[in-house]
C-alpha cells in the first residue's frame, strides 16, 4: 500500500484484534470482501467460523459473549445477511450480552436508491441494539470500534451494530492508534451497603434471587459465601440457574416457567427481597403477577449495571447501581446480625426444593427425568447445556443441577433454534470442556443446517433430540384452550440418526430409558460430533402433564 496506508477493512481487524477479539462467527457475502481479504492475513489472531445461517451465526457470538463476558463478534453481509442475524441481536439485548454485529453495506454512491440490498440499519435495528451507526471513513474506525467494545460491555451490557459500506471498506487510510476497551462497571457505595445490611438484618423472612448478566466464576463463589455466612435462601431469575451451586443447602429453586407452587408462595410470603443482576422481568414474575406492580408489598432491595434498569417495572426501597462482579466482594465479607434465625426456613425451602426435584414418571417408555438424573450423576461439573425454547426444557431446568459458573447457555428471550449454534460455539471456544446440546424436534431442525459447521471445525458437542413430532409448547396450549382441534402442531420430521451420520457425525436413537447410558457414553468418547436421538411419547407434553389430561380439564 502507498506511504504505508491501509484500507478500511484492514482498519477494522486491526481495531478489533487491539481490543481482544479473537474469534468471529459469520457467513460471507461481497459486501464486505475487503474484511475477508483482510483476516487472510490475521487467522493466526482472529478466527473466522464459517457459519451456514446468519441465524446461527448471530446466536454463536450472542453464546460467545454469554460464556466469556467479551463481546461476541458477527460479520453477516446486507439485507437478507442482517435480517436473517437480527435473532441473535434480540436474544443478546433481552438477555443483556455483550455483542457486536458488523454488517456490509451498500456503497455511498447508491445510498437512498433502494440499491440491491439496501436497509438502512440505524431505523431497522434500533429496537434491538444499545446502539446502531454507519462507517463512512475509515479514518475513523478506531473511534467507532472503540465505542462498540465499551458501550456493548458497560452499564447493562448488550448488542451494538455497526454497519460498513463497501466502498468504505475499500479506502485507503493511516494506521491508527487506539486503547484497548476496559468496561465501565458501576461500584456501590458505602452509603448503599451500610443501608443494605441494616433493611436485611430487620427483615423476618428475606429472600434472594440472582440473575442477569456481568457475573464471573469469582462472583458466584462470594455470593454464595454471603449466602451461606448468613443463612440465605437464594433463587435464580428465568434461566440463570448456574449463578448459584444447585446442589448447595441454600440454594432453594429456579424462579423460572413452570416454578415450583412452594417457590412461589415463599417468594410472595417473603417481607424483603433483595434481587442482584435480575431484571424481574416477564417469565421471572409471570407475567409481572408475582409482585405487584409498580410497588411490591415486599421490602424490595433491587441491584442492577443499568441504571435505567432500577425503578423500571418495580420501584425499589432501596436502588443500587452496581454490577455482580463489583458488589459481590462486599457482600462476601458482610456478617449480618441475628442471621441465624432464617436457618431453619431456609433448611425447610431447601426440602421442598429436593422434593420437587425429585425424580418424576411421564408417559412412554423413556423417562425423561431420569435421563438427567444419570448425566448429573455422571457429567463432569463444568459441563456446558445449551438450549433453545420448548417444553422439552422444562425437564431440563427441572431435574439438572448446575454446579458452576458458566454452564447455562439459554435465551431468556425464548428463542428458537438456540442450542445448536450455541454449543458449538461453546465447543469451539473451550473445546476442553463437555457440551450438551438439548433441543426438540422443532427447535433442533430451526439451525440443523449448522451441524455442518461443526463438522468443519469438529466441534465435539454431543447434541441431544427430543423428538415428539410436534410443536410442543404450542400443542399444549392449544389442547388447554381449544381441546382435540389440532392445527399447524404436527411435524415431519427427518431419520436423525442418518441425518446426523450424513455430517460424519456418531449417532443412535433412544427408545428405553435403560438405553441412554450406554448411548451417552459412546457420544461422549466418540472423538467426532454425536447427535443422540430421543423418541418421546406424545402424551409427555409437560413433567406435570399429558396430553389427555389437558383436553379433560
Amino acid at each position: 500500500m502507498p506511504n504505508g496506508q491501509i484500507t478500511g477493512g484492514q482498519a477494522l481487524i486491526e481495531a478489533l484484534v487491539t481490543n481482544g477479539a479473537k474469534t468471529a462467527f459469520g457467513v460471507p457475502g461481497e459486501s464486505y470482501l475487503a474484511v475477508l481479504d483482510a483476516l487472510h492475513d490475521t487467522s493466526d489472531s482472529l478466527e473466522f467460523i464459517t457459519c451456514r445461517h446468519e441465524a446461527g451465526a448471530a446466536n454463536m457470538a450472542e453464546a460467545y459473549g454469554k460464556l466469556t463476558g467479551e463481546p461476541g463478534i458477527c460479520f453477516v453481509t446486507r439485507g437478507p445477511g442482517a435480517t436473517h442475524a437480527t435473532i441473535g441481536l434480540h436474544t443478546a439485548f433481552q438477555d443483556s450480552t455483550p455483542m457486536i454485529i458488523l454488517i456490509g453495506q451498500v456503497a455511498a454512491d447508491q445510498e437512498d436508491r433502494e440499491a440491491f440490498q439496501e436497509i438502512d440499519y440505524r431505523r431497522f435495528l434500533s429496537e434491538v441494539t444499545k446502539w446502531t451507526a454507519e462507517i463512512k471513513d475509515a479514518s475513523r474506525m478506531a473511534e467507532y470500534i472503540g465505542r462498540a467494545f465499551r458501550l456493548a460491555t458497560s452499564g447493562r451490557p448488550g448488542p451494538v451494530a455497526l454497519a460498513l459500506p463497501e466502498d468504505m471498506l475499500r479506502q485507503l487510510t493511516h494506521r491508527q492508534t487506539m486503547v484497548p476497551y476496559k468496561p465501565a462497571r458501576a461500584h456501590p457505595s458505602n452509603t448503599d451497603l451500610a443501608e443494605l445490611k441494616t433493611t436485611l438484618e430487620a427483615a423476618i423472612q428475606p429472600l434472594v434471587m440472582l440473575g442477569g448478566s456481568g457475573w464471573s466464576g469469582e462472583a458466584v463463589a462470594q455470593v454464595q459465601s454471603f449466602a451461606e455466612n448468613n443463612h440465605l435462601p437464594v433463587t435464580v431469575s428465568f434461566r440463570c440457574q448456574d449463578r448459584f451451586n444447585n446442589d448447595h443447602p441454600n440454594y432453594i429453586g429456579d424462579m423460572g416457567i413452570g416454578a415450583n407452587p412452594k417457590l412461589i408462595e415463599r417468594m410472595k410470603e417473603a417481607d424483603l427481597l433483595l434481587v442482584l443482576g435480575s431484571r424481574l422481568g416477564e417469565m421471572t414474575t409471570d407475567g409481572y403477577g408475582r409482585l405487584d406492580v409498580p410497588v411490591p408489598k415486599q421490602t424490595l432491595i433491587h441491584i442492577h449495571q443499568g441504571a435505567e434498569e432500577l425503578g423500571r417495572v418495580y420501584q425499589p426501597d432501596l436502588a443500587i447501581n452496581a454490577t455482580p462482579q463489583t458488589i459481590a466482594p462486599a457482600l462476601a465479607a458482610m456478617k449480618l446480625d441475628g442471621s441465624d434465625k432464617w436457618a431453619e426456613s431456609t433448611k425447610a425451602a431447601r426440602a421442598n426444593f429436593e422434593t420437587w426435584t425429585s425424580p418424576t414418571d411421564n408417559p412412554g417408555d423413556v423417562k425423561i427425568a431420569a435421563l438427567y438424573q444419570h448425566m448429573c450423576e455422571t457429567l463432569p461439573e463444568g459441563t456446558i447445556f445449551c438450549n433453545g425454547a420448548g417444553n422439552y426444557a422444562a425437564w431440563l431446568h427441572r431435574f439438572y443441577r448446575y454446579r458452576a459458573f458458566p454452564t447455562q447457555l439459554a435465551p431468556t428471550s425464548g428463542a428458537m433454534g438456540y442450542g445448536v449454534p450455541a454449543a458449538i460455539a461453546a465447543k469451539i471456544t473451550q473445546p476442553e470442556r463437555t457440551v450438551i446440546a438439548c433441543a426438540g424436534d422443532g427447535c433442533f431442525m430451526m439451525s440443523s443446517m449448522e451441524l455442518a459447521t461443526a463438522a468443519r471445525y469438529n466441534a465435539c458437542v454431543v447434541f441431544l433430540v427430543f423428538n415428539n413430532g410436534m410443536y410442543g409448547t404450542i400443542r399444549m396450549h392449544q389442547e388447554r384452550n381449544y381441546p382435540n382441534r389440532i392445527s399447524g402442531t404436527e411435524l415431519t420430521n427427518p431419520d436423525f440418526v442418518q441425518f446426523a451420520k450424513s455430517f460424519g457425525f456418531h449417532s443412535a436413537c433412544v427408545e428405553k430409558t435403560e438405553d441412554f447410558p450406554a448411548a451417552l457414553k459412546a457420544a461422549l468418547t466418540a472423538g467426532r460430533p454425536a447427535l443422540i436421538e430421543i423418541k418421546i411419547d406424545p402424551e409427555a407434553i409437560g413433567p406435570t402433564a399429558t396430553l389427555s389430561g389437558l383436553r379433560n380439564t
